[in-house]
């Protein structure tokens, strides 16, 4: 299968890109004891059912649980930059960057409500290609 340079494509396995829609966060979720994962499997690591995990769309909404600010990165990653583990509404929890917000402990509050956005990661591979990431943001 070739891949045409330019296409845009997902950061990670779970950020889905439905032709037909808006992109979305897929968990899994464990039919016998209700928790969600990030990312596929066949087990549930809490009740450690087998076979019986389903894929499921997440909400875009969430609560921040906690952040770091990053001062060092790898070189061409702008810094300071807010890491955060955001706990999903309804279950599931991601890590991903916290943008939109000053990069600043005064600003940023603990359980605050933030929303899942979509965007342009603002990388390309060799073939020309956009990886579309998800971020979080302060809840409007």
């Amino acid at each position: 299968m070739s891949e045409a340079a330019g296409e845009l494509r997902p950061v990670t396995d779970y950020v889905k890109l439905p032709k037909d829609g808006e992109p979305y966060l897929e968990g899994h979720k464990c039919k016998s004891c209700g928790t969600i994962f990030m990312g596929a499997r066949n087990v549930c690591s809490k009740c450690f059912a087998r076979n019986e995990i389903e894929a499921v769309k997440l909400p875009s909404k969430g609560t921040l649980y906690s952040y770091t600010i990053v001062y060092r990165s790898f070189p061409g990653v702008e810094v300071p930059f807010v890491s955060a583990v955001v706990d999903i509404e309804g279950g599931g929890t991601v890590k991903g960057n916290l943008i939109n917000v000053d990069p600043d402990p005064a600003k940023i509050e603990m359980g605050m409500n933030v929303d899942v956005i979509f965007k342009d990661a603002g990388r390309t591979d060799k073939k020309g290609n956009h990886y579309i990431s998800y971020f979080f943001q302060p809840a409007a």
